[in-house]
C-alpha cells in the first residue's frame, strides 16, 4: 500500500470545487482512497463564521466561566455558544466541552478550528461529510472516468492517550468497517468480537503525510489498499443506547450539576 500527498493545492476559499482542484493536480487510479481533510471541505462550504455573531447564551456564559475556574484557561463564551449550536449534545462543559456533534462524531470544541481561517475567526466542521465525500467522489468520476473512495478526515484525542490522530468523519465508496466476526484465528477460534474500523486507519494513515500546521497539503491518495473478502459494516459511531462511555459522562456531569 502507497500513502502520498497531493502536493500544490490553493488556498481553498467559498465555492471552490475540491474535486477539480485534486483532479489537476495528481492523476487517480480506481480503486484508489483520496482521505480529504475536513478543513478544505469546510472552506469550500463556506462554513467560516465570526465570533462577533454568536450571542453567547446563559448555557454558553456557564460554560466559559466553569472552564476558567476549573482550568484557569479564559473561555470565549461566544466560542462556547458555537459549540453549543454545533452539537446535538453537550456531554462535558468544564475543563473542556466535549460534545456531540449533528452527525454523530463527539469531540472536543465540535472540531471548531482556529487555525489556517486567513478569512474568518472560525471554521465550523463541514455539516454532512458523508455527503460531501460522496458529492467529492461524484466530481471526480465525472471528470476522470475513475470512481475512487473518499473519506473526509478530520484529527480528533484519544481518551486514555496522549495526542491527535486522523479519523473519518464522512466516507463514500468504501464500507466503514472490516468485520471478522465469524471468521476463525490461526488456532481455529472464532472472532466474536473484532470490528476493524478501516476508514479511521485509512485517515490516520494520510495524516502522517499530510502533517498538521503550516504544511498545505490537506489531501493524500491511499494506493492499491485491498478490504479483502470479509464482511463489511458500515457504522462506525456506536448507538447512543449502547455507549457506555457516554452514559457514564451523562451520569457525571448531572452529578455535577
Amino acid at each position: 500500500m502507497e500513502v502520498f500527498a497531493v502536493e500544490g493545492l490553493p488556498e481553498v476559499r467559498p465555492g471552490d470545487d475540491v474535486a477539480e482542484l485534486v483532479v489537476e493536480r495528481t492523476a487517480l487510479r480506481d480503486g484508489d482512497v483520496i482521505c480529504v481533510a475536513s478543513t478544505i471541505v469546510s472552506k469550500a462550504n463556506g462554513r467560516q463564521a465570526s465570533l462577533s455573531s454568536y450571542e453567547p447564551s446563559e448555557q454558553a456564559v456557564r460554560i466559559a466561566e466553569s472552564i476558567e475556574a476549573v482550568a484557569g484557561e479564559e473561555k470565549d463564551p461566544r466560542l462556547a455558544q458555537a459549540i453549543i449550536e454545533e452539537c446535538e449534545e453537550v456531554l462535558v462543559e468544564a475543563p473542556f466541552v466535549l460534545g456531540v456533534t449533528q452527525f454523530g462524531h463527539i469531540t472536543v470544541n465540535a472540531g471548531i478550528d482556529r487555525s489556517n481561517v486567513p478569512d474568518a475567526d472560525l471554521l465550523l466542521l463541514p455539516e454532512d461529510p458523508a455527503a460531501d465525500a460522496e458529492a467529492i467522489r461524484a466530481g471526480i468520476r465525472e471528470r476522470t472516468g475513475v470512481a475512487p473512495a473518499v473519506i473526509v478526515t478530520d484529527t480528533s484525542g484519544r481518551p486514555f492517550r496522549l495526542g491527535q490522530r486522523g479519523v473519518a468523519l464522512g466516507w463514500a465508496g468504501l464500507p466503514a468497517s472490516r468485520d471478522w466476526r465469524g471468521e476463525r484465528d490461526r488456532e481455529g477460534r472464532e472472532l466474536e468480537a473484532t470490528v476493524q474500523a478501516v476508514v479511521d486507519e485509512l485517515a490516520a494513515a494520510a495524516n502522517l503525510v499530510t502533517g498538521e500546521g503550516d504544511g498545505g497539503t490537506p489531501v493524500a491518495v491511499v494506493r492499491d489498499f485491498e478490504f479483502g473478502d470479509h464482511a463489511a459494516s458500515e457504522q462506525l459511531f456506536r448507538d447512543p443506547e449502547k455507549d457506555i462511555v457516554r452514559q457514564a459522562l451523562r451520569e457525571w456531569s448531572h452529578a455535577r450539576d
